[in-house]
């Protein structure tokens, strides 16, 4: 079986980045890939760099209402029995993860696939700075503000039907909210490989300092209020001394 892989990459302004993104969905070994690029009407060279590529399905150039608007409008296009979202400055990490994917989601007949992300840094692009590990991750950490690392989750289909879409009023939680509202209860099924699947580089909205950590810790809890999901500041602050252990001891 070959199941359709629906990959969304949400860019803007991305001409230093988003060819590497491109790059790494091209080179899968597994190749029914369908790819849609959103972009939100960039003014530099990223729409050029992506007329290159006839492989991409479908290509999408406007003015949108923010990050979740523009994943939405990828989902409305998207055909797959399974889903991905790869960020415009994001990559994976080799050729074989949408094929390992696939694979466990016909062995072990499940909702979701997950495995950790590799942060790095975009002046050092082979040293990897921070890994973030899903090996632990189980419903009731969400009320830490806790998730699965989201751009390495593959989902069926069938979860945005049941779901929903992405809450476009957040502006940097919206896929905490998205996965609280789908894990909070453990009504789906998933499962971990316990690998690095994508290369997520510093500096994105979730990781820009003081004023961006502030906002995300806000919504986060907002997000569990929308979702019954019980948490306090306590909580949410309590996770960050595992941050400074995945920067410390990467390879865990």
């Amino acid at each position: 079986m070959t199941p359709l892989v629906s990959i969304i990459t949400v860019s803007f302004n991305s001409a230093m980045t988003i060819e590497k993104t491109i790059e790494s969905v091209k080179n899968q070994t597994y190749k029914n890939i369908e790819y849609i690029v959103i972009d939100g009407n960039s003014t530099d060279h990223t729409m050029n760099i992506i007329q290159k590529y006839a492989f991409i399905a479908k290509v999408v150039s406007e003015k949108d209402k923010g990050i979740y608007d523009a994943m939405n409008k990828g989902l409305a296009l998207a055909n797959g029995d399974m889903i991905a979202f790869l960020n415009s400055d994001d990559h994976y990490i080799n050729e074989y993860v949408v094929q390992k994917v696939v694979d466990n989601f016909l062995e072990y007949q499940v909702d979701a696939v997950f495995g950790d992300v590799g942060y790095f840094s975009p002046h050092k692009h082979v040293k990897l700075s921070r890994r973030y590990s899903s090996r632990n991750f189980s419903s009731d950490k969400l009320k830490n503000g806790l998730m699965p690392a989201h751009p390495s989750l593959f989902m069926k289909k069938k979860i945005f039907n049941i779901y929903g879409i992405f809450d476009s009023n957040f502006r940097i939680a919206g896929d905490f909210e998205f996965i609280a509202r789908i894990f909070k209860n453990n009504a789906i099924s998933y499962r971990y490989l316990p690998e690095i699947l994508v290369m997520m580089q510093l500096g994105g909205a979730s990781t820009q300092g003081l004023r961006s950590t502030i906002l995300l810790n806000k919504e986060i809890m907002l997000a569990c209020k929308k979702n019954g999901i019980k948490t306090s500041w306590f909580h949410l602050l309590s996770r960050y001394p595992r941050k400074l252990i995945e920067f410390v001891f990467k390879g865990y």
